[in-house]
């Protein structure tokens, strides 16, 4: 039979063991806490990810967002019907028409852009390059061009003194022109951009946005719709 002694204890020693004992506790709650927070975080985040990167086989069940294609989908075949129907009528190009075809042209389309140009002429020429690059742009529009020594009847009929002179047709009906450079700085180097802000002013042309911006809003529609129908997914679980 073994005999156990009775030690004494020295008490300072013994409040210092508790507190180095309390203190160790403390340090390991608080790497327990830490660790917990860790593993929520990470938790956290792979719900989040989860919720952006939904199945594309579930988003083909989702309403909204089969509606959201539809929309676009017949947004870009009407726009593309429209496209072929303003190029059949000579849109999206800038072109030479003669006196005997000018009338048509410009009753032919909603709005026509018509440059009455002298061939000798450096201004005319500048002013040739800038809606050459128009045109292609704004294919809603049609851009032509007449020699006014070939014109006699309309340089008269539309009282055109000073070239180069741009009419501005709407349904037929001239509605307004630019005489020279005087709108445009009456300097010669003016920007195709500065001419552009101009006839959008003028009605005559509309400012265009860029594919990859009309790309980006659709995407992000898109986005939106997938995130809200994983959070309802995600709530009602």
């Amino acid at each position: 039979m073994y005999q156990i002694s009775k030690i004494k204890m020295n008490p300072d020693a013994v409040k210092s063991t508790l507190t180095n004992l309390a203190f160790g506790n403390v340090i390991a709650a608080a790497a327990r806490n830490y660790q917990k927070e860790l593993l929520s975080e990470e938790k956290a985040a792979q719900s989040s990810s989860i919720n952006e990167e939904v199945d594309l086989d579930d988003l083909m069940d989702d309403p909204e967002l089969e509606k959201l294609h539809a929309d676009r989908i017949a947004a870009f075949k009407k726009e593309a019907e429209k496209r072929e129907a303003w190029k059949k009528k000579g849109h999206g190009e800038f072109r030479e028409v003669t006196e005997g075809d000018f009338l048509g042209e410009v009753t032919g389309s909603e709005k026509v852009i018509c440059h009455f140009y002298h061939k000798e002429f450096y201004r005319c020429k500048i002013m040739d390059k800038h809606l050459k690059s128009l045109s292609t742009k704004h294919i809603d529009s049609k851009f032509i061009r007449l020699d006014a020594e070939n014109a006699p009847f309309f340089v008269t009929k539309l009282a055109i003194k000073t070239l180069p002179c741009v009419i501005l047709f709407r349904q037929g009906v001239a509605v307004d022109r630019l005489v020279g450079f005087q709108d445009l700085g009456a300097k010669d180097d003016f920007t195709t951009r500065a001419l552009e802000v101009l006839l959008i002013k003028k009605g005559i042309i509309a400012e265009k946005k860029e594919v990859d911006e009309e790309d980006q809003e659709y995407d992000e529609s898109k986005r939106r719709s997938v995130r809200s129908s994983a959070a309802a997914d995600s709530d009602s679980e």
